[in-house]
């Protein structure tokens, strides 16, 4: 009777090497979220986009630029090594929330400043929205459903420096609607069939919350450009006066920048409407009304991301934006 030779173990394959560095993977803008069946979605965050990269020992947080900002988020660095992992890379998003939970980028700002202020370093948070790596092994390749699972089992009931970024079961305008109306920046759209691809890419989506009010034009900026307006300055009525709220300097053709700044030329003054001290600006008589659309407001009371839609005569039917204390 033949001898049968022993078997062989199976062969363990080879741990995929971890990456240096991955270019993330960007959203393209959309108007609207997607009907169709197969995508999740998400909020979208207000912050600096970061990857965490957790080795044996060590901790890297690289921005989207691939800079090494390690020693900016150091509650995040501290975190990081009490994650059930060995070797992993993260993707996500690093924020400062308010007082009401949501993300603002202003604050983040502040906490990454020299000057000392309301929030500091320890308070910026990352939440994680993708797994790229995970103890030896590339999981780009998988798709997002799958890398999303893992992340789940990674970082679910976690409330430290590093979060779940969640992913909400719901249709995908509803989901919009909310969040706009509590405020947030806007939702972020995934199609859970795809891999991990970098650049900007149509299987992410993001939908931004966009805000439209009057503001009245209090000044101008001239523009390098002879007789063209380089931004309008806003202002929003505050108790019985107007508190200026920022500039907007995009939205116009060349045509009416210039014509718009023949108007206000007539109506420059040396009584300012607003508190406001600005090199090269020009004060006029508020007089004029501007339609702005815009994102958010800043922790400071300032318009983000404004752009000029249109422009109206000021009457005591003019219905303005009022801040709020």
């Amino acid at each position: 009777m033949a001898k049968t030779s022993p078997k062989k173990p199976p062969l363990t394959p080879p741990a995929d090497p971890m990456p240096n560095r991955v270019d993330p993977c960007l959203a393209t803008l959309v108007d609207a979220p997607p009907k169709s069946p197969g995508w999740g979605f998400e909020v979208k965050w207000d912050g600096y986009r970061a990857a965490l990269h957790i080795e044996p020992g060590h901790v890297r947080i690289l921005t989207r630029g691939g800079h090494d900002w390690t020693s900016r988020f150091p509650a995040i660095a501290a975190d990081a090594p009490t994650l059930c992992a060995t070797t992993a890379i993260i993707d996500g998003e690093a924020v400062v929330l308010d007082e009401k939970g949501r993300s603002d980028f202003g604050l983040l700002q502040r906490a990454l400043g020299r000057r000392p202020g309301v929030h500091g370093p320890g308070e910026i948070l990352l939440f994680a929205f993708d797994l790229l790596y995970l103890d030896g092994r590339d999981l780009r390749r998988l798709p997002y459903a799958e890398r999303r699972q893992v992340l789940e089992q990674l970082l679910t009931d976690r409330n430290g420096a590093i979060r779940l970024s969640e992913e909400v079961d719901a249709d995908g305008a509803e989901f919009f609607r909310v969040a706009c109306d509590l405020g947030l920046e806007g939702i972020i759209a995934k199609r859970r069939d795809m891999p991990y691809r970098v650049g900007r890419r149509p299987e992410w989506l993001k939908i931004k919350c966009v805000r439209r009010d009057t503001f009245v034009i209090v000044g101008y900026e001239p523009s390098t450009m002879p007789g063209r307006l380089g931004r309008l300055l806003l202002a929003a009525r505050e108790g019985k006066g107007l508190a200026y709220v920022g500039g907007v300097g995009t939205g116009w053709t060349d045509e009416l920048s210039r014509e718009l700044r023949k108007v206000l030329e007539t109506l420059v003054t040396t009584t300012p409407a607003v508190k406001l001290s600005r090199k090269g600006a020009v004060f006029t008589e508020p007089v004029l009304v501007a339609d702005v659309e815009y994102r958010a407001w800043t922790e400071d009371k300032r318009l983000r991301h404004p752009s000029f839609k249109g422009v109206t005569k000021r009457s005591p039917k003019t219905r303005l934006y009022e801040l709020a204390d």
